[in-house]
């Protein structure tokens, strides 16, 4: 009852500091399976989907003070989907996947959004990882891996010298906190995107392959802020 109290106040047009109160709840709630029978219905699924500004138009994200409520509303999905399976396939039928992308493509040469970006990179790792077929529909019909090599070389800060050839910056910073656990949620996701890529047919397939190689090694020889985290990364 408790969840669907705080999700009937989500629904409504409520001010920014009450929603962000409201999800920071159901989050911490959303931990327990037990409660989350009332959650993984498509109407509540489709108001957390809309808190996190998950749909397929292609309005930027202008509004800044929106962001914590987009960043919580995706924490939120992350439990919600990594503890229910029935959230797992209203995912597929949602088509949580694409407009998932499609936030990515959002947040490219925006500011203030690698929260944003690592949660949202968190939730398709996760679907990649529960639900095989949208493992096969980000691998096919959504470009994937591509989606995924970019954020990932947009964490990374990769400057190219040539074709397949990253910029050695031997003096370059370590990473960011925030941009190492972009980077993270980047790589598990394209583990499991490229788990079943033992062949590589078309040419476009060969050019994805080599880019993302060669932004491996440039992850390899990158450092995080400290020395855990660059492990995690490597």
């Amino acid at each position: 009852k408790l969840c669907e109290g705080i999700l009937n106040i989500l629904e409504k047009d409520t001010k920014t500091s009450c929603q962000v109160a409201c999800l920071e709840a159901l989050r911490i709630l959303s931990r327990d399976k037990k409660v989350l029978v009332p959650v993984t219905t498509k109407r509540n699924m489709q108001i957390l989907m809309r808190l996190a500004k998950l749909d397929t138009g292609e309005d930027p994200l202008e509004r800044v003070s929106e962001f914590p409520v987009i960043v919580e509303a995706l924490k939120c999905l992350c439990n919600v989907i990594f503890n229910s399976a029935v959230a797992q396939k209203l995912s597929l039928e949602l088509n949580l996947a694409a407009m998932l992308c499609n936030l990515l493509e959002k947040c490219k040469d925006q500011q203030f959004v690698d929260d944003i970006k690592c949660f949202d990179l968190r939730l398709l790792f996760l679907l990649s990882l529960l639900h095989t077929d949208i493992r096969s529909q980000l691998r096919q019909e959504l470009q994937g891996v591509q989606v995924l090599t970019q954020a990932l070389e947009s964490s990374l800060s990769v400057r190219w010298t040539e074709e397949y050839k990253a910029a050695e910056d031997r003096d370059r910073p370590p990473l960011s906190l925030q941009e190492t656990d972009c980077a993270i949620e980047a790589l598990k996701a394209l583990f499991n995107v490229t788990l079943d890529s033992w062949n590589v047919h078309s040419k476009n397939e060969s050019h994805q392959f080599r880019y993302m190689a060669a932004i491996l090694r440039h992850c390899l020889l990158t450092t995080g802020p400290t020395e855990d985290k660059t492990e995690e990364l490597h």
